[in-house]
């Protein structure tokens, strides 16, 4: 009798969750639909229904980032239920379609749909939120089309690819571009004087300036602090799972089963089996060193045996803690994959901001560095730690080290990574920075 009720528990909380399942759809645009709402609320009560930011006279700086800061929390919303509505329209099938028209579970009227998208498309289309809505524009911020603030965007064409329609208005061109027409008449030197005069003349250069200056620093206070949360969220995610909820299901499982071996791998029990060996040799020898009289078999025996008993319990603790890492590993690469996927606009900021720091480096400097990395990376002693390193992590995952695998991977990854920097330095180092390769050059030889 107690076993039909528990089957029945079950039985209900898997009916729910699967009708759940069912109505992901809904409740992902529903949600969407009340930050689209959210932001219209926005609009129409402190920007009297323009877009937020766009009337900023009555305004002061510290105001418009927190509605910036409230927009953007609502734009990701939008973009992660709207794309949550499709992958689940997606895999429910016309099995599951069926089981939606049941009793208890409401099914989503098309006519519903299709004006709460339009109203999400009305809100989201003004707005152009980096590659989440615009992959388009020129801009690395947060920015709306009434904004005025054009003269402190960024270019994303130094940071991305070239567009399809850029390439094809380049491979469409009539005149084909040579280094004649590339060259002026007079030198270039002369037009940036000219340019930076118009600048510095300017009535707005410095309201421009000190703009350019806050959007500088928001950038770079963003890329920091994404850095630091791709590093400490997976670390956490990694510490936090190990101890509270990987482990006590693993010394579960490893305690009740009979048929768990202590070691996980040969290499542990020849490890193993090498200190009992030291350990009576060791035993022996004292015993010589100071003239007592020889043990017998049964106090050695017994003194062995206890050694055994400790290495015992010491490997079983070695073994859980490697299948623990695993499973730990696992959690921590998947958070780090969800931050990256749910922070596309932060990670163009981050490859922004480590690109103005390494091209801004003096050219000693990218020498320096270009050296410091091959010769520790694909040096002539870097087989060493490669070795080092891929034997730390069979270990920390309890495996053997295959020395086949490892001498196989460092005859070929170092190649391939030296490939990789000679690339860099000849396709964008030598482009953007040719006396840092003269120097990199002078310093090698």
């Amino acid at each position: 009798m107690n076993y039909s009720v528990f089957s029945q528990k079950i039985y209900n909380v898997l009916l729910k969750t699967y009708q759940w399942y069912l109505r992901t759809p809904e409740r992902s645009l529903e949600e969407a639909h009340k930050a689209a709402l959210q932001i219209k609320a926005i609009e129409d009560e402190h920007f009297n229904g323009n877009t937020i930011g766009s009337n900023s006279a009555g305004y002061s700086s510290s105001i418009i980032d927190y509605f910036e800061i409230d927009l953007k929390k609502l734009l990701r919303i939008i973009r992660m239920r709207l794309t949550e509505f499709n992958a689940s329209r997606f895999f429910l099938n016309d099995s599951n379609r069926e089981a939606a028209h049941q009793p208890g579970i409401e099914q989503i009227k098309p006519t519903d749909v299709l004006k709460k998208l339009k109203f999400i498309d009305e809100v989201t289309t003004r707005y152009k939120y980096n590659t989440f809505y615009d992959e388009n524009t020129n801009s690395n911020s947060l920015t709306t089309q009434d904004s005025t603030l054009t003269n402190v965007t960024v270019d994303s064409a130094a940071i991305q690819p070239t567009s399809p329609t850029r390439l094809n208005r380049k491979l469409n061109s009539k005149q084909p571009e040579n280094k004649v027409d590339s060259t002026g008449v007079l030198p270039r030197s002369i037009f940036n004087t000219i340019s930076r005069l118009q600048i510095e003349l300017d009535p707005n250069a410095e309201k421009n300036v000190i703009q350019s200056f806050r959007d500088s620093k928001k950038r770079t206070v963003i890329a920091v602090r994404f850095l630091l949360l791709i590093i400490v969220v997976p670390i956490l995610t990694h510490q936090l799972s190990k101890p509270l909820v990987i482990g006590p299901i693993i010394d579960h499982f490893r305690s009740s089963s009979a048929e768990v071996g202590l070691f996980l791998n040969y290499e542990m029990e020849e490890e193993a089996l090498s200190e009992i060996q030291k350990f009576e040799e060791k035993i022996r020898f004292e015993n010589l060193i100071k003239n007592n009289a020889p043990l017998s078999v049964e106090e050695m025996e017994l003194r062995v045996k206890e050694k055994a008993h400790e290495l015992a319990e010491e490997y079983r603790n070695s073994s859980t803690d490697a299948i623990k890492n695993v499973f730990a590993d696992i959690l921590a690469v998947g958070a780090f994959s969800f931050i990256l996927v749910i922070n596309q606009r932060e990670i163009v900021m981050l490859k922004d901001f480590f690109g103005n720091i390494v091209y801004d480096l003096s050219d000693s400097a990218k020498a320096f560095i270009i050296i410091l990395f091959t010769d520790m990376f694909v040096g002539f002693h870097s087989p060493h730690g490669w070795e080092v390193i891929l034997e730390g992590i069979s270990r920390h995952w309890g495996l053997p080290a295959n020395h086949d695998f490892i001498f196989l991977f460092i005859a070929t990854f170092p190649v391939i990574l030296d490939t990789i920097f000679k690339y860099w330095i000849f396709r964008f180092l030598n482009r953007v920075s040719p006396s840092a390769v003269a120097t990199y050059r002078n310093m090698n030889e």
